[in-house]
């Protein structure tokens, strides 16, 4: 039986060689390793039998589902794209795809306090049900998303920076974060409030004596070696904001990165509200959410 986590078809050793040269120039590609190995099962369940991606062959391919959204959409087409450049540097005749979808600006939706109130309540409140397979697995989860999704918003962190930290990159003494490879291959060091370091503690003194172990991953998955995946807690967030009653009377869905948008606006308008300089504090800001140049942050 082959290895569901290895590419398999015609296209596999390409696509290989495409990881191992983002690799070796310092990109983490995970998300992209994902979208490739589904490319590779497009490619099996269509018998493809010759090193020739043409545009009749990619045209399934680069249609937009029903389900799926402008961003994830572009994200796909793109990464099957870089296949194709990669396969024409090496001398092969393939199709190259484009990406020409036209992205329309989406407002975030800023919590109120009421609504994050109300959130955290689902989640604090959750419990699996019993009769679930692996009780003792989700009972864990429930426990990690009670600190994950704090931290998100008391951070300003992104999703994917939430999910990989490893144990060796928290210091619960001193309450700091290290974030390593982030957006652009960055990595900055996010102080975390005398509060949420505590619960941190108390969350990490659990899971040791949960596990029995100490894991690598703060936020362990399924399979304790690996971290929880970014579109699991994707799934996790909307569980929960759909059982608030706030969610029946919005018209913009939040995401998880809204919490990250609720944490940038209330942190500045608290220093508006305080007589604070906000012109003067803003590259402080824009260096604890990782942001390329302040500009990002204003936006």
């Amino acid at each position: 039986m082959s290895d569901p986590k290895k590419p398999a078809s015609i296209l596999a050793p390409f696509i290989e060689g495409l990881l191992e040269e983002k690799h070796s120039q310092g990109y983490v590609y995970n998300t992209e390793r994902d979208i490739l190995l589904r490319f590779d099962k497009y490619c099996q369940d269509r018998a493809l039998k010759d090193l020739l991606l043409t545009k009749e062959f990619l045209s399934d391919w680069c249609e937009q589902t029903e389900t799926e959204g402008l961003s994830n959409h572009g994200k796909r087409v793109s990464v099957v794209r870089e296949l194709s450049f990669y396969m024409a540097s090496l001398g092969y005749d393939t199709y190259i795809p484009r990406v020409s979808i036209s992205h329309c600006t989406v407002l975030p939706h800023l919590f109120t306090a009421e609504e994050r109130i109300a959130f955290f309540h689902e989640i604090d409140c959750y419990a699996p049900c019993s009769t679930i397979s692996n009780v003792s697995y989700h009972r864990r989860l429930a426990n990690e998303y009670k600190v994950l999704f704090r931290m998100i918003y008391c951070c300003g962190l992104r999703n994917s920076e939430a999910c990989t930290i490893s144990t060796e990159c928290i210091n619960l003494n001193d309450g700091i974060l290290t974030i390593l490879n982030s957006k652009g291959s960055k990595d900055r060091l996010v102080y975390m409030q005398s509060d949420l370091t505590e619960l941190c503690n108390e969350y990490y003194d659990w899971l040791l004596s949960f596990l029995g172990c100490r894991p690598a991953w703060f936020f362990p998955g399924k399979s304790i070696s690996k971290p929880l995946r970014n579109t699991s807690i994707d799934r996790t967030f909307n569980y929960f904001w759909n059982r608030t009653s706030a969610s029946a009377n919005r018209n913009n869905k939040p995401t998880v990165h809204d919490l990250r948008f609720s944490f940038v606006t209330d942190r500045i308008n608290d220093w508006a509200k305080n007589g604070d300089d906000v012109e003067y504090l803003m590259p402080y800001l824009s260096k604890y959410l990782g942001h390329q140049c302040i500009q990002d942050t204003y936006y």
